[in-house]
């Protein structure tokens, strides 16, 4: 089954799993943290009684035992949070939101996740944060609409000019059961509303759309992905296509989406494109009431509110080969983070297992 768009009463009913799931996991860390809560209370009550804990007798060497517990086993950080399986916060001290060393130790672990690949960046000076198998090859699914999308910004000089949607490649797109925005063969839209199409809603008759414009075929266009791939030093990656749909020689790797991501969005109509949730055309000769496009990261979203900050947009993926993707971008603490994760177990009728994925290390961050 190919990436499309949800129906209304499904994506209301994953929303609700969502927020129950997001929920309970959020029940399950207030226990936690009110278990820990206590027995600090009682270890302290228990040093009172017995005495000084820094006193070298027979008593104070037990006391230090005590103290040594806590110390060693449970090992709190330096503001009295828990530590658990994310890895040990930093414990150099400092601004938490400083990105260095100590908070790079702090996310060497994304082992927890749903998603067997995953990258997280820093997207202003690029530095990986985090990583998960990386530079393993991956099938990328619709995060290639990535690169589609930028290079036909790059290569359009008007993005209000008007073009035909070619009847031709319409049929192709059915048989394959690939997701579509909703353009009618032949309809005359302006190349931003293909654009728009192409990320938002996923839809692949933009991308061919695109492709034949630019350079007169798919197969063409294809040709150019790669050259920009290399330009970019993107070792693990080659395009086959100008959508995503799964082919065994397109392929790439987190880390070459997640650079390729940061690329893009140095591209400040890219970036517009890119955070947006909606976006409606005006009326075409084909839809004379204009067309309302949804992103399918926000269809997935109860909320795009994380501790911390918020996530700002992002590009969904999924092929029976790929599993669920996400390349995201979120504002947490004052600062943008770039992650990729991939292969994911589920469909559109599970969880949103990678949309779970992102939520949670963004969350992590802005706990730090």
């Amino acid at each position: 089954m190919r990436e499309h768009r949800n129906q209304t009463t499904q994506a209301g009913g994953r929303r609700k799993r969502n927020d129950r799931r997001l929920r309970n996991r959020r029940l399950v860390r207030a226990f936690l943290d009110l278990a820990l809560s206590l027995l600090v209370l009682w270890v302290v009550i228990l040093s009172v009684k017995q005495g000084d804990p820094s006193k070298q007798d027979e008593s104070g060497a037990e006391n230090k035992n005590i103290w040594g517990l806590i110390g060693e086993d449970i090992k709190f950080s330096e503001d009295g949070g828990r530590k658990d399986a994310w890895g040990e916060r930093q414990e150099a001290g400092g601004d938490p939101k400083d990105i260095g060393a100590g908070q790079k130790e702090a996310w060497d672990n994304l082992d927890h996740l749903y998603s067997p690949y995953a990258v997280l960046m820093d997207r202003v000076s690029g530095e990986i944060l985090a990583e998960r198998g990386s530079e393993e090859r991956i099938y990328p699914a619709s995060l290639t609409k990535i690169m589609t999308v930028i290079l036909a910004i790059e290569n359009t000089e008007d993005l209000n000019e008007k073009v035909v949607v070619p009847r031709g490649i319409f049929e192709k797109l059915y048989e394959e059961n690939a997701s579509l925005a909703g353009f009618l063969p032949g309809e005359t839209v302006r190349k931003k509303d293909l654009l728009y199409g192409a990320m938002l809603p996923s839809g692949a008759e933009c991308c061919i759309a695109l492709a034949d414009l630019i350079d007169g075929s798919e197969e063409g266009f294809a040709d150019r992905m790669n050259e920009k791939a290399e330009e970019l030093g993107l070792k693990q990656t080659h395009f086959q296509n100008s959508t995503g749909l799964h082919d065994p020689e397109h392929y790439s790797s987190v880390g070459d989406i997640a650079a390729l991501l940061q690329y893009a969005l140095k591209n400040e109509v890219f970036y517009e494109i890119f955070t947006s949730s909606r976006y409606s055309m005006p009326p075409s000769d084909l839809h004379p009431d204009g067309v309302t496009f949804y992103s399918t990261l926000s269809e997935s979203l109860e909320s795009a509110e994380v501790t911390g900050g918020r996530i700002l947009g992002g590009k969904t993926g999924y092929t029976d080969e790929a599993g669920l993707c996400l390349a995201s971008l979120a504002e947490v603490g004052g600062r943008e983070y770039i992650l990729v994760t991939a292969k994911a177990d589920g469909t559109h009728w599970t969880e949103p297992y990678h949309v779970l994925d992102a939520v949670e290390v963004y969350s992590r961050i802005g706990e730090q």
